[in-house]
């Protein structure tokens, strides 16, 4: 699993690097800002991907001392970081966008280099894109989505700048450019947004949904479980922790209660790939009948 998340990491910098040089070179050659926003946009892009690269190998270092429950938060943290670069591509993009239709000094050279390097880019970025869906889908890291995401944005802004240059060379519409530059923006705003409040979420242990209704439902197929109550759920990178208190018949022998634990437990992470399940079991009596607010009873 570390070598795949590693393997495709690597390329995704090694794609960046090649991406972000060749469109910084025709976007200076020819002038044009949504090429130049472009290369902005790859470059921070690229520093994302080595993010990216360094978070997937601390990651999944187990346990230790320090660390009781891994390092798997290192990936929603390099998420949030990637956020913040995204934010700061679309300053600058915005910026010069405006200067440049508020000044009127919007004239680029097109030549062919202009479009092959955005037709290169869309091409490149949806094979990448593809390959970190897949891995971050399979091992369920949130920093390979977020590289993902950064690339699948890529693939809709350059298809964006494509369409500025061919309305600037043959409808010359010489702001086009500039408009095309600010869509890029509010495409990169629009994803920024999402990656953030999904890294947000989880540094501050916002409780998975899909995970407590997967909990909620196979509790209900045993029938042993008679009650169910302060069920919590967090995730770190990859991994998925999830605690809850059941209650059982009295008369039921220790072996039996801690026998169905298992198949619970067993059960959830079958359903929850990389789960940590902590059960404790109590009997259903006058004792243990608290009546918290969080009960099921089944």
């Amino acid at each position: 699993m570390q070598k795949e998340k590693n393997r495709v990491a690597l390329t995704s910098v090694i794609a960046a690097v090649f991406i972000t040089a060749f469109k910084l070179t025709i976007g200076l050659l020819t002038g044009s800002l949504g090429i130049l926003s472009e290369a902005l946009h790859s470059a921070l892009d690229m520093v994302a991907a080595i993010i990216t690269f360094f978070s997937v190998r601390v990651s999944d270092k187990p346990a230790d001392k320090e660390h009781n429950y891994g390092h798997g938060k290192v990936e929603n943290l390099s998420a949030l970081i990637e956020t913040l670069l995204l934010l700061v591509t679309c300053v600058w993009i915005i910026y010069e966008a405006v200067h440049r239709l508020i000044s009127g000094n919007m004239h680029i050279e097109v030549s062919i280099w202009s479009y092959v390097v955005v037709i290169c880019s869309i091409i490149i970025d949806f094979t990448r894109s593809r390959a970190l869906y897949k891995v971050a889908r399979k091992h369920n890291s949130q920093a390979l989505e977020a590289d993902a995401l950064h690339f699948s944005t890529d693939i809709w802004s350059s298809t964006v700048v494509l369409f500025g240059l061919l309305s600037y060379q043959f409808l010359g519409w010489y702001a086009a450019d500039s408009i095309a530059a600010l869509c890029v923006a509010v495409i990169v705003l629009f994803i920024s947004y999402q990656l953030g409040r999904k890294a947000i979420d989880v540094l501050l242990d916002k409780s998975p949904v899909n995970a407590t209704q997967t909990v909620h439902a196979i509790l209900k197929e045993f029938p042993e479980v008679l009650k169910y109550h302060g069920l919590k759920a967090r995730t770190a990178g990859a991994d998925t922790f999830i605690k809850f208190n059941v209650h059982f018949d009295p008369e039921l022998s220790l072996r039996e209660v801690h026998e169905v634990c298992d198949k619970i437990e067993l059960k959830i992470q079958s359903l929850i790939p990389r789960s940590e399940v902590y059960i404790h079991a109590e009997p259903e009596d006058a004792c243990h009948a608290d009546n918290e607010d969080d009960d099921y009873i089944l």
